[in-house]
């Protein structure tokens, strides 16, 4: 590794752990405010600690294994550069299957993105774990009927992808951007 990497990496774990000291401070600053409700904050966080515990480990077996098993040439192929509205198709498809919180999907989307996934592609994919769920949109059909429910998932798939693609340029602008401000220095 090299220096500007171990720097970089540093800085980031200083950041890290600042947002989660500021977090920390709000809850308790929060909590001395609101005494009455140290109950209710405690028995949530630890409800909330649990199940992530519980679901994390295996979310990493299955990362583990799907960074050995899956080469990148497939991901590179069907969520890449090229994959154009096939990999917005392909990541809304991966990002409605799955059953589970959204804090499961960052691990699968980081790995995504380190086998050459396209970010556009990967912001898809966590909004349509976010947004569009199978058995959501069979309880949406049932209570506020077909009409609604296509219009709502089509609109949803749409801005979707205007949205991830507007994401993504932002990104390439701003990494072109940092990339100029270095090598002018």
């Amino acid at each position: 590794m090299n220096e500007e990497m171990i720097r970089k990496q540093r800085k980031a774990f200083v950041r890290d752990y600042a947002i989660m000291a500021a977090a920390l401070a709000i809850m308790l600053v929060t909590l001395l405010v609101y005494p009455d409700r140290v109950d209710g904050v405690t028995t949530a966080s630890w409800n909330f600690f649990t199940e992530m515990m519980m679901i994390l480990p295996a979310v990493m077996v299955i990362m583990g294994l799907f960074a050995v098993w899956v080469p990148r040439e497939i991901i590179g192929k069907y969520l890449g550069k090229a994959s154009g509205l096939k990999g917005i198709l392909i990541a809304i498809l991966l990002g409605t299957l799955p059953a589970g919180p959204l804090y499961i999907a960052f691990p699968v989307a980081a790995g995504l993105l380190k086998k050459g996934a396209r970010i556009s592609n990967i912001i898809v994919f966590l909004s349509a774990w976010a947004c569009i769920k199978l058995p959501q949109e069979m309880v949406e059909l049932q209570f506020l009927g077909p009409k609604f429910m296509a219009l709502r998932l089509v609109l949803t798939i749409v801005f979707i992808a205007i949205m991830a693609i507007f994401i993504e340029r932002v990104i390439e602008w701003s990494d072109k951007r940092g990339t100029k401000a270095r090598e002018a220095k």
